[in-house]
Order: C-alpha cells, then sequence, then structure tokens
C-alpha cells in the first residue's frame, strides 16, 4: 500500500512504474519488528514471570486460582497444589491453574 503511495506521489501521471522487490520487504520487515516490540516481547516476559511465580510457590503463600478461588497453600508437588480455601476445607488444583498471588 505504501509503495502505491509513494509511486503515485513520485509519478504524478498515475502510471505505476516498475517496482522492486527490496522495498516490499523493508516494509514487511518493518511491520515484524513493530508486531514483535509491541505484542510478542511483552507476552514473553508476562509469561516468564508467572512461571517464575509458580515455581516458588511455598506453603502459606496466599494465591488466587484462574477459576477465581482464593487459597492457602498447603502443599506443592511438581504439578498439583494443595489450598486450603476454608476451615477444613482442601482442594487440589493444577499447578498451572494458579493464576497469581494476593498480598
Amino acid at each position: 500500500m505504501f509503495n502505491v503511495i509513494l509511486a503515485m506521489a513520485n509519478n504524478p501521471s498515475g502510471q505505476q512504474q516498475g517496482g522492486g522487490f527490496a522495498p516490499s520487504l523493508m516494509v514487511l520487515i518493518a511491520i515484524f519488528i513493530i508486531f514483535y516490540f509491541l505484542l510478542i516481547r511483552p507476552q514473553q516476559k508476562q509469561q516468564k514471570k508467572l512461571q517464575e511465580m509458580r515455581t516458588a510457590l511455598k506453603k502459606g503463600d496466599k494465591v488466587l486460582t484462574s477459576g477465581g478461588i482464593y487459597g492457602t497453600v498447603q502443599n506443592v508437588t511438581d504439578d498439583i497444589v494443595s489450598l486450603q480455601i476454608a476451615d477444613k476445607v482442601k482442594v487440589e488444583v493444577a499447578k498451572n491453574s494458579v493464576a497469581g498471588k494476593r498480598e
């Protein structure tokens, strides 16, 4: 699209000139770089931070699950977390379902 605009600006008669492949490639590369820094990289950083939080879970941490359940960590294994959600009420959830810690 930018190539058409530039071609028309350089050629007022409206006739298109033979453009090269390089300008189109440069525009695509620029768009990919913008998407990388605005969308992909922040998402990767967020995922890494969430994974670090999940691996650092320990007994006594207060957490929120992705299902909306608040609880206190009672036991942590490789991929299961036991949460106490009320007096004498414990549930086991997948470690991946822990969405975050709460203060």
